[in-house]
């Protein structure tokens, strides 16, 4: 089984590879690769697209990578078992509105919106460690429970049209979305390769989910 992690120039790779291949390892859960050639995406298992920065330059990145037609191929058409993390998740929405309108891949029925905190002491980004609150149960969150903390960075997060596509959210002065799915797609908005033993659970689940 192989894992591609995608390299489009827009993700900090090497934790997350680090942290996807110490899981593989444990769970017996094949190989993982950090790749832009179209050809391994096409023929990968399993996919994940990271992602710093903001929207507009991580969207137009992907849409101009060689990756990019593969890896909706993979996923929208044929079904891959998907993770996006960070920007990547962001970018699985209908449209961003960071800097300027742009569309998303259109995988969640959400848009990324800036945090607005009702209380003006909490700053913006929303960064550090802050506790999940689940929605929804989901194979990927096995043996993660509200109250698992895990580790953000970020000043934009998925306001939802679909409230059924939430699995979990958290809390800093109003409700934020922390992870997303839909089929055989999953989003995390914080980092799991620097949420500690949590973050590598749910890269784990993900390994071995079978949707």
């Amino acid at each position: 089984m192989l894992t591609a992690i995608i390299d489009y120039d827009s993700g900090n790779l090497h934790s997350a590879r680090k942290a996807f291949e110490k899981m593989a390892a444990e769970l017996d859960a094949g190989t993982v690769t950090v790749t832009s050639d179209p050809d391994v995406v096409a023929r990968a298992d399993r996919l994940v697209l990271p992602g710093d920065g903001a929207f507009p330059a991580c969207n137009a990145a992907l849409r101009k990578s060689s990756v990019f037609d593969a890896l909706v191929d993979a996923v929208a058409t044929r079904g891959r078992p998907f993770m996006g993390i960070c920007v990547g998740m962001q970018l699985m929405a209908n449209q961003g509105f960071e800097y300027e309108p742009t569309p998303g891949l259109g995988w969640i029925n959400g848009d990324v919106r800036k945090i607005t905190p009702t209380d003006p002491a909490l700053k913006v980004p929303h960064m550090g460690w802050n506790d999940l609150v689940i929605d929804h149960p989901h194979p990927v969150l096995a043996n993660v429970g509200t109250g698992d903390h895990v580790y953000f960075v970020h000043s934009y997060h998925m306001d939802m049209n679909d409230h059924g596509q939430r699995l979990a959210h958290v809390d800093y002065g109003t409700d934020i979305t922390a992870i997303v799915a839909r089929d055989t797609m999953i989003g995390l908005q914080f980092h799991p390769e620097k949420s500690a033993a949590i973050g590598l659970q749910m890269i784990g689940n993900f390994l071995t989910w079978a949707p």
